[in-house]
């Protein structure tokens, strides 16, 4: 996806729609490793329940979103590494291409069980306006129509329905596309975050 007609095509995409779905982002190894980290960190329970807003506007909205998400440090989690060397060559792509000014980024876990959700919204805060790119990486497994969980995406006059099959990545432009994750019916997982053009502020919370 970093070269050829394939680059020039997805980048094309993302510039003309705002958001794009590329397949097979992941390899099949680099899949189930992300996979199997992000399992052990639901064994150990470490995620933690989703809220909206920050610092003192921080609140839990089971009525907005259901969802739980574990952060990343790149420095601690270090068998995250290889997909953020997919991801730092991602930036350097949207850097040359798209001339964005990202310099830094911020990921999590997001799990969504069963009956979960997070109705329509955009990632970006009033009173910040750092996050350029929004980004997911899917890690579910034999997702299958009827499982639910599925991303819907506003554009113009048109939705958008992006089924979460593991490995697709899709990017679209945090300020400008409005989206939410229907409700699953089984656990749905994701690799969710935001390329910046600030560095993130690690005092936050961020939906």
């Amino acid at each position: 996806m970093f070269e050829g007609d394939s680059l020039i095509d997805w980048v094309d995409r993302l510039s003309e729609n705002d958001f794009v779905v590329i397949d097979d982002f992941l390899t099949e190894p680099l899949f189930e490793k992300l996979r199997a980290f992000f399992l052990s960190k639901l064994v150990q329970e470490d995620f933690a329940i989703a809220g909206v807003g920050t610092l003192s506007n921080h609140q839990i909205a089971p009525d907005i979103r259901k969802d739980f998400i574990y952060w990343i440090n790149r420095e601690e989690d270090t068998v995250t590494k290889e997909v953020f060397l997919l991801i730092d060559k991602l930036i350097q792509v949207l850097r040359e291409y798209c001339f964005l000014s990202i310099s830094d980024s911020e990921f999590h876990l997001a799990h969504y069980p069963k009956g979960a959700y997070y109705h329509r919204h955009i990632d970006q805060f009033k009173d910040r306006g750092n996050r350029l790119i929004s980004v997911i990486v899917y890690l579910n497994e034999n997702w299958d129509k009827g499982d639910g969980g599925e991303l819907k995406v506003y554009t113009n006059d048109k939705t958008h329905i992006i089924e979460p099959i593991g490995k697709r990545l899709v990017l679209f432009k945090s300020n400008a596309v409005p989206h939410e994750v229907m409700k699953t019916n089984v656990s749905r997982y994701s690799l969710t975050g935001w390329l910046l053009n600030k560095p993130a502020n690690v005092g936050c919370f961020v939906v």
